[in-house]
């Protein structure tokens, strides 16, 4: 595996210390089977997906927003995205965290992008840019009870869009550590670490969801080796899991974007592919995680997977 040296002068010398900790093994991995048929299931929405329409900017829906004040119980606010013309019925609710001395506009481009595709989505900002993993798996699980909450708030803009038992979560550096730790808690259908850091791999060994890591393959602050990777292997084998590396990457480059955009493409196809799958239960969109040889694609330098999903 190539390793390469990146420089952020975004984090102080004092985060990147803290970022460290020791190696695990890299464990190897099956190449994928060919998808199951897809899909009549009945939260299934949208068009048959293809190659340009999960690449695109946007989806089918327009999107709305609504602001949450930072004055919010259990963490520091956000913005909720949601589509603005959609044909009725419930849709799965997804909050995105950031990571650590960052605020959610280092993430908003998942917002707009997964809304547009039929989910209520929000992305929070934390209580403190200092929190560790333990503190914003607590903040993520805030989030989702506001999200819940507003379901039935007559005032809320989304009040009974959304499916309550139907949640996932994405987060960023250590809000991809807190991520792995909610993803055990029973709750989610969906899990989608970005660059994931923590200290441990015990939580990883306890996730009970469908889990999508997006690695950065040149991240000097989670190097894969120590992070990524082992978190990883140490999920249930029993759990629809995959890990996806993207080539050259920094520790930024799972986040999307314009300012880093470079990867926009692979992370819409699998990232919206990965929530349809399991928040909607579409097997129309196992073809994108299960059936491509990904490799092939110039943007990543590593799958892993155990499809069929």
């Amino acid at each position: 595996m190539k390793t390469l040296s990146i420089g952020k002068t975004l984090f102080s010398a004092v985060a990147a210390s803290a970022l460290l900790f020791s190696a695990s093994v890299m464990a190897s991995n099956p190449t994928p089977e060919p998808p199951p048929p897809g899909g009549d299931s009945s939260y299934q929405r949208g068009p048959n997906p293809t190659v340009a329409f999960l690449e695109g900017s946007r989806g089918q829906y327009r999107v709305a927003t609504s602001n949450v004040s930072s004055l919010v119980s259990g963490f520091g606010g956000g913005t909720i995205y949601y589509p603005s013309n959609s044909s009725g019925g419930t849709m799965g609710g997804i909050v995105v965290i950031p990571g650590y001395v960052s605020s959610q506009s280092s993430i908003q481009w998942w917002g707009p992008k997964l809304a547009s595709y039929g989910f209520v989505v929000m992305t929070i900002d934390t209580n403190s840019g200092l929190d560790q993993p333990p503190s914003r798996a607590r903040q993520i699980n805030s989030a989702l009870d506001y999200l819940v909450d507003q379901n039935t708030n007559r005032n809320s803009p989304v009040r009974g869009m959304i499916d309550t038992q139907r949640l996932g979560v994405i987060g960023w550096s250590m809000g991809g550590g807190g991520t792995i730790r909610v993803a055990g808690e029973g709750r989610l259908k969906a899990a989608i670490p970005l660059a994931p850091w923590d200290t441990s791999t015990t939580p990883s060994r306890r996730v009970d969801a469908p889990t999508l890591i997006f690695a950065c393959q040149s991240d000097s602050i989670a190097p894969v080796r120590n992070h990524a990777s082992p978190f990883y292997n140490s999920l249930p084998s029993n759990i629809d899991k995959a890990f996806v590396q993207l080539n050259n990457g920094d520790h930024y480059c799972a986040n999307g974007g314009s300012a880093r955009g470079r990867y926009d493409a692979v992370l819409g196809r699998f990232g919206v592919s990965w929530m349809k799958r399991f928040l909607d239960e579409d097997t129309r969109y196992s073809q994108f995680l299960c059936g491509p040889r990904h490799t092939s694609d110039t943007q990543i330098s590593e799958y892993r997977g155990n499809c069929p999903y």
